[in-house]
């Protein structure tokens, strides 16, 4: 009852059925990048967000704009309509405003993680314009696959306030994947064509030359560095599937072997070449206390120089949008409870890939002990351990 309350709220204050004539601009970044280039961001910012509009349209009205660099459109166009506007059925039972209806509360309506029910959470809901994703099976630098996203969509995040949305008709999870990819793909080109406006064409308190002004069509030194932009964005994302991590055969132990591997990965856990038990605790507890941020609160915080717990200098980013910062917490991993999944596949690209957009970092695979790195078999001598972390009394 409590959150059928919650969200009928909600509705109300972010309006479900409402229509929207423009996304929010990332005020947040331009506040950050303008601190680190000591120079305002104001005409960068007012500019960059024309010119996004021109490509990528409106909340009601969203395109899909022509990529020289992707072979073909990274989301139905008929995908984003189903997604995007306000909660509406067509007569044959199609569902619209999928976003709105499902997502909007917690991700905010461009994608910031920012919506009425953030507030409530820990963690905060995902802010998809960094275009890093934390739980896929790709490269650590790289994108998710649509199979990653459609995965999170049907299991949740399990220990977060991502619930699973298994009972959606599958066509409506293929057109929540494109609509994510879709402001993922919009938001990150917005921040990267602010940064290009004040590096690469003079833009700073006043206005560059004419040829230099942004602009979506790449008739001129502007337009040309927006479409490298944008070009370089979906082209990251195209080439996901390239990215995925392959994860070796995994032996079944039982007995006296799955003791001795167990042994071993303890040995790995507590040792210095993966030193897990440095963040986790010695038993995986968590107990340790951090001091440490994600990437999406650094980037506001301790990157330009300002420390998170100092309100006057949060005040500004705050009244643009960002956040309460908030330490990051290993996880437990006592409770057998694993955001990304606790699966032997999951946890060995945890492992060797570390965690995009946190402090946790990689293991380098060897292909023979070297005290730098771990072979594939002590890798899944470590994931044994961390899976019976979660059974021990």
């Amino acid at each position: 009852m409590r959150i059928a309350f919650l969200l009928a709220v909600v509705c109300l204050l972010v309006g479900c059925d409402s229509r929207f004539d423009t996304f929010q601009p990332n005020d947040v970044f331009s506040l950050a990048l303008a601190k680190t280039r000591s120079t305002s961001t104001e005409l960068a910012s007012r500019d960059t967000s024309r010119v996004v509009e021109d490509l990528y349209g409106t909340p009601d009205e969203p395109l899909w704009p022509v990529s020289q660099a992707a072979k073909s459109p990274l989301s139905d166009e008929r995908n984003l309509l189903r997604s995007s506007g306000p909660v509406s059925s067509e007569k044959d039972g199609t569902h619209l405003g999928l976003f709105r209806e499902h997502c909007v509360t917690c991700h905010a309506l461009e994608g910031s993680g920012a919506g009425p029910a953030s507030v409530f959470q820990n963690p905060y809901p995902r802010d998809f314009r960094h275009g890093v994703f934390k739980w896929k099976s790709t490269e650590r630098g790289q994108k998710p696959t649509r199979r990653d996203l459609r995965e999170l969509l049907i299991k949740g995040i399990p220990g977060t306030a991502m619930p699973s949305f298994a009972l959606l008709d599958p066509d409506d999870l293929d057109a929540l994947v494109d609509y994510v990819i879709f402001l993922s793909t919009r938001g990150e080109v917005e921040r990267r064509m602010i940064a290009a406006a004040i590096d690469e064409l003079d833009y700073s308190e006043t206005s560059p030359a004419k040829g230099l002004i942004l602009s979506s069509q790449s008739d001129t030194e502007g337009g040309q560095v927006v479409q490298e932009v944008m070009d370089r964005v979906h082209k990251d994302w195209e080439e996901a599937n390239s990215h995925e991590v392959a994860v070796p055969s995994f032996a079944e132990l039982s007995g006296e072997q799955l003791a001795a591997s167990v042994a071993r990965g303890s040995d790995f856990f507590h040792g210095q070449v993966a030193n897990c038990a440095g963040c986790h605790g010695p038993g995986g507890d968590g107990s340790l206390p951090t001091l440490d941020y994600d990437d999406w609160t650094k980037e506001y915080t301790t990157r330009i120089g300002l420390t998170p717990s100092d309100r006057e200098a949060m005040k500004p980013f705050r009244d643009a949008g960002a956040l309460r910062p908030r330490k990051i917490a290993p996880r437990t991993l006592r409770d057998g409870v694993f955001h990304g999944g606790g699966d032997s596949a999951s946890l060995y690209r945890r492992i060797t890939q570390g965690i995009a957009g946190t402090p946790m970092p990689a293991v380098e695979v060897v292909s023979e002990p070297n005290g730098k790195g771990l072979t594939t078999e002590q890798i899944w001598d470590l994931v044994r351990y961390v899976q019976q972390l979660s059974t021990s009394p």
